[in-house]
């Protein structure tokens, strides 16, 4: 028999942990709850969850500082619930390690897909050396990449950034990140040059560049990698 996935809610508001629990356990997850971010780490050290979801706006211990205090020590996806909807409470949760950022209030559908992407994740040791979504195609053990079957002429750089979205599929990539990984630290307020070389991206991958299918802008953030589910 498989073993239920072992979910942590940190989250101070009743109702919301009421609706996730009910809607978790609905879904074969094994739910346990925390109230607070100092008993969300002790939880998180004890139960070892294979997924956590972080509300930001907890008493004491802030939802970032208990995001950087895990990360100290573990690698289990964490999913940001959260009121705050703001472009830099997204942005400095997901560079404090966050995996994913849902703004309340979310659908439990949405909430599941997310998850689902986090434990795909969690469980390849490696990345796939062929990535295939839709009529794109990219071979990371040979560099080559593909769409409908012609293949795709990149520079090193849109190179780059099409390995980070295919390591990181299906989650968001803020500015900061990718500049951080493609450009190196001195590049990370260049956002223009971020938006320049998405655009050449999207040119040669995307069979509408204006309406993206791959590559999905999330506003003010960054940008995520589709993935088909």
């Amino acid at each position: 028999m498989q073993e239920k996935i072992k979910v942590l809610i940190i989250d101070d508001e009743n109702a919301i942990r009421r609706f996730l629990r009910t809607s978790l356990a609905a879904h074969g997850y094994l739910v346990h709850e925390a109230t607070n971010g100092e008993d969300g780490l002790i939880q998180a050290a004890s139960v070892q969850p294979d997924l956590i979801i972080l509300d930001l706006g907890l008493p004491g211990l802030s939802g970032i500082e208990v995001t950087h205090r895990i990360r100290e020590w573990t690698d289990t996806p964490i999913i940001i619930l959260s009121v705050q909807n703001q472009d830099s409470d997204k942005i400095e949760a997901l560079d404090a390690g966050a995996d994913d950022y849902l703004t309340k209030p979310f659908s439990v559908g949405e909430l599941t897909a997310r998850l689902r992407v986090a434990m795909r994740h969690m469980r390849k040791e490696e990345p796939e050396p062929i990535f295939k979504v839709g009529k794109l195609c990219v071979d990371l053990a040979t560099r080559l990449v593909s769409c409908e079957g012609k293949e795709l002429q990149l520079t090193p750089t849109e190179y780059d950034l099409l390995r980070l979205f295919v390591q990181y599929s299906g989650r968001v990539l803020t500015h900061q990140q990718l500049l951080r990984e493609v450009r190196g630290a001195g590049y990370q307020t260049e956002t223009h040059l971020l938006r320049v070389h998405v655009s050449n991206l999207r040119h040669k991958i995307e069979a509408d560049p204006t309406n993206p299918q791959y590559i999905l802008t999330e506003p003010g953030v960054g940008y995520r990698l589709v993935i088909d589910d």
